[in-house]
């Protein structure tokens, strides 16, 4: 009797309020259009993130991001900041990796000194337990001595910090191919299959 084919588990994705929500805005959508389910956090500060750098409203966004879904047949599950009963809040429950993008410097020092007091901290604590893949985009500048400190303590336990560098080797001409090249090296280290930019030393 063949056996049951058992779905991909979600990928978690953490908007925070660090500048730069486009980039965690295009990784939902590209999650979604490669055909995988996303499990949706946020902090409050993404409310005026939105609507300074971006002009919308978080919720107008995840409405459009529901109707990607729906058209590549995934799912996107949206949890509160207090939802502890949510998959994401338990290592029982299988992740396909979770990553903070754009990841502010509050919510990264509260990952890396365990002291999280909502859902997104927790559901990375989880991560980190489990020895899964954690992905921090943060994006700051400059960065003061304790902002180092943080990253190098949150390295050492495994996960991976990947700051919202774009490189130029590509030669992009659009912001959209900048925020394309930081989105592309996220879902490879998701290990999610994407092709939004090319990679060093293709044709």
């Amino acid at each position: 009797m063949e056996r049951e084919r058992i779905p991909q588990p979600p990928v978690t994705v953490a908007w925070t309020g660090a500048s730069g929500l486009v980039y965690g805005v295009r990784l939902v959508e590209v999650l979604l259009e490669a055909g995988r389910d996303v499990a949706l956090l946020r902090s409050d500060a993404v409310e005026q993130t939105a609507a300074a750098e971006l002009g919308r409203a978080p919720r107008a966004l995840i409405e459009e991001l529901r109707s990607v879904a729906v058209a590549r047949g995934a799912a996107l599950h949206e949890y509160g900041k207090h939802a502890f009963s949510s998959p994401v809040a338990s290592g029982s429950a299988p992740s396909g990796g979770m990553a903070v993008c754009p990841c502010s410097m509050s919510t990264l020092a509260r990952i890396a000194t365990g002291t999280g007091d909502d859902l997104l901290h927790r559901a990375a604590d989880v991560q980190l337990k489990e020895r899964r893949r954690l992905v921090l985009v943060p994006r700051e500048t400059p960065l003061a001595a304790h902002h180092l400190e943080h990253m190098a303590r949150l390295a050492a336990a495994g996960a991976v910090i990947l700051p919202a560098m774009p490189g130029f080797y590509h030669r992009p001409t659009t912001v959209a191919e900048l925020v394309d090249f930081v989105v592309q090296r996220v879902c490879d280290q998701l290990g999610v299959a994407v092709r939004l930019a090319k990679p060093w030393g293709a044709e």
